[in-house]
């Protein structure tokens, strides 16, 4: 994919930025508000920049139909096209890459299964997000039909939640296994 002028300013200035955030976009691209949406979508079919669930203070592009809010961010993808293969302060030591050390969460003991409550991907009470967790918790977990009966997602909506927010953003292992008369069933480890 050829990139246009706009696209590589956004591209490099989240590239400079340590969380890897596309928003704010720099004052130099001058584009109203449906460019802008063309623009950053055409990012989001390339996979240049990537869709994750925004922090509180982070600004938002977009809302979903429960009022979780969503941020982009530059994916290693786009960091490639832009040039930038690694972020030169984590070359010396620690993790391979930026998106390892920002998505770094523990893995052992009771914060690995379960966020605290001061965490910024603390979840909120009430949302469909919280109903899957609470589901994958149970000791007999969910199948992907029980998950989308409460959520009202679909299955791939379902997956990319596990995938993303609980695993990715939250740190979760999420075990799975197909059990003979339920068929695949998904449950958090160390869950109920």
């Amino acid at each position: 994919m050829k990139l246009t002028d706009s696209q590589l300013v956004i591209l490099s200035a989240a590239a400079k930025r340590s969380d890897g955030s596309v928003l704010p976009l720099p004052k130099s691209v001058k584009l109203n508000k449906g460019a802008t949406t063309l623009v950053l979508k055409s990012l989001l079919k390339h996979k240049l920049v990537a869709e994750e669930f925004a922090e509180r203070e982070s600004e938002a592009w977009r809302e979903g139909g429960d009022g979780q809010r969503f941020a982009l961010s530059i994916t290693p993808a786009g960091m490639k096209a832009i040039g930038v293969e690694e972020a030169p302060d984590t070359k010396a030591s620690g993790p391979s890459s930026k998106w390892d050390s920002r998505k770094a969460r523990p893995t052992d003991g009771p914060a690995a299964s379960a966020p605290s409550k001061k965490s910024k991907t603390a979840v909120r009470e009430g949302t469909k997000l919280s109903a899957l967790i609470a589901l994958l918790s149970r000791k007999s977990g969910a199948t992907l039909e029980e998950a989308a009966k409460v959520t009202g997602w679909q299955h791939h909506s379902i997956r990319g939640a596990m995938s993303g927010a609980l695993k990715k953003k939250m740190g979760l292992k999420i075990d799975s296994s197909v059990s003979g008369d339920r068929g695949r069933v998904y449950r958090i480890e160390g869950g109920k």
